[in-house]
């Protein structure tokens, strides 16, 4: 099979690595890829917006399935253009991406249909907004209703951070701009992710990642600061629950309203005193979270994502490694602002050689002279595996520690609750 994987992240590298070795596979394209995914993908200069092109070289290239990465060209409706035109894709339609592409149609949705949830409300109009938070107790979540790249949410711990943040999503969308204000929910957090098939629905691993920026979970939010798989507090009776509360009804309701979902469906939780509760849908795999579930997939993962698209995940299983897997995210300098791009990084293969060791690439170039640059915010994923969360967290920092990188950072403390965890339970 010809496969072309729509991405350059460090979510596209998880999935390419682990598509490149399916026996199943001919030729592997990435568009636009990085420095990585050069080494187990051709890379192609390709528009992805350019809807249009994509079908192009789908045809001049006999795809026979695009793995589409990212959430933007879903809620874009790439999927909806490639499946008019008769190429087999891996992802939502551009209705079904709503549950992504608008927290405002989530939240009606689940209000609709009894899924737990935080309290919200959403607005259109900044003062109508700021008149509304200014009556609730703080701490306060404001979301930005759109896509904001993983930065659009604010836990504004005053009232005056609650109006500040709601400024700050008005500011430059006058038109069409909306927010969601939510009641703030205690818990722990957690990855939840599931196959569809606009029917039935074939649960993942779990995940857990770290979404602030600074160390003990404190700063800003980020696109994730690192990972890692299982998550402990996501136990047999909570993944049921989560299956049966918040995944199976929603899938069942999207279909009901003629827009069934397929693809990757990925509940970020928040585990309460009363149970699971639904934070936001995202319509894609999870990144950092996608650098820590393929390293402890055994399966194949391309006739899982051909069963999705198919409609056959009923008669469909996987296999996962018993291993803990971690991943550490190296941020360029500046992000989650304005990230230093261009400088050099050395010692990745040094990384890559510890045993247990893969160093995915997320925003990366390689030079003419074959120097490996920074070229993004989130930078590279150091991933490791081990019987333990602290044999995964060991391994993954020794390998950071082999990487030569003055322009950027990472935090030191992935994986801490989980470490704490199972300290607790050796000492028990």
């Amino acid at each position: 099979m010809n496969v072309l994987l729509i991405g350059g992240g460090g979510r596209e590298h998880a999935l390419a690595w682990a598509l490149s070795a399916s026996p199943l596979l001919d030729t592997l394209y990435c568009a636009p890829g990085n420095a990585g995914i050069a080494d187990v993908a051709q890379c192609v200069d390709l528009k992805v917006d350019d809807h249009e092109a994509v079908v192009t070289f789908c045809k001049d290239k006999a795809i026979d399935l695009v793995v589409v990465g990212p959430e933007v060209p879903l809620v874009a409706g790439l999927t909806d253009t490639l499946t008019a035109a008769g190429i087999k894709c891996f992802g939502p339609s551009a209705a079904a991406a709503q549950l992504e592409g608008s927290k405002g149609f989530t939240k009606d949705l689940c209000r609709a249909i009894g899924i737990p949830t935080a309290a919200y409300a959403r607005f259109d109009s900044a003062d109508d907004a700021k008149a509304y938070a200014a009556q609730q107790p703080v701490p306060i979540v404001v979301k930005a209703d759109g896509l904001a790249a993983g930065k659009g949410v604010i836990i504004a711990q005053t009232q005056a951070e609650a109006l500040s943040a709601i400024d700050s999503l008005f500011t430059g969308n006058a038109s069409g701009a909306e927010v969601v204000i939510e009641e703030f929910l205690t818990g722990e957090e957690a990855s939840f992710f599931a196959l569809v098939d606009g029917e039935h629905v074939l649960a993942l691993a779990t995940a857990q990642d770290h979404k602030r920026v600074g160390e003990g979970d404190q700063g800003p939010n980020t696109g994730g600061m690192g990972a890692y798989s299982p998550a402990p507090v996501m136990t047999d009776e909570l993944i049921t629950r989560t299956m049966d509360e918040i995944i199976k009804p929603t899938v069942a309701e999207m279909a009901r309203r003629g827009t069934p979902f397929k693809g990757v469906l990925f509940a970020g939780l928040m585990i309460t005193d009363e149970g699971p509760k639904l934070i936001e849908y995202n319509v894609r795999f999870g990144d950092p979270e996608a650098q820590v579930l393929m390293p402890r997939l055994t399966s194949d993962l391309l006739p899982a994502l051909i069963a999705s698209a198919d409609g056959v995940l009923d008669r469909f299983d996987l296999r996962w490694h018993d291993t803990v897997a971690l991943t550490v995210v190296l941020a360029a300098n500046g992000y989650p602002g304005t990230p230093e791009k261009g400088s050099e990084i050395k010692g990745i293969d040094a990384a890559s050689a510890i045993d247990g060791v893969t160093v995915f690439h997320a925003g990366t170039a390689r030079d003419d002279t074959g120097r490996i640059l920074a070229n993004g915010g989130r930078v590279l994923n150091v991933t490791a595996v081990g019987k333990t969360v602290r044999e995964a967290h060991d391994r993954a920092y020794e390998a950071v520690s082999c990487i030569d990188w003055p322009g950027g950072f990472c935090r030191s403390d992935i994986g801490w609750r989980s470490l704490a965890r199972e300290t607790s339970d050796t000492e028990a």
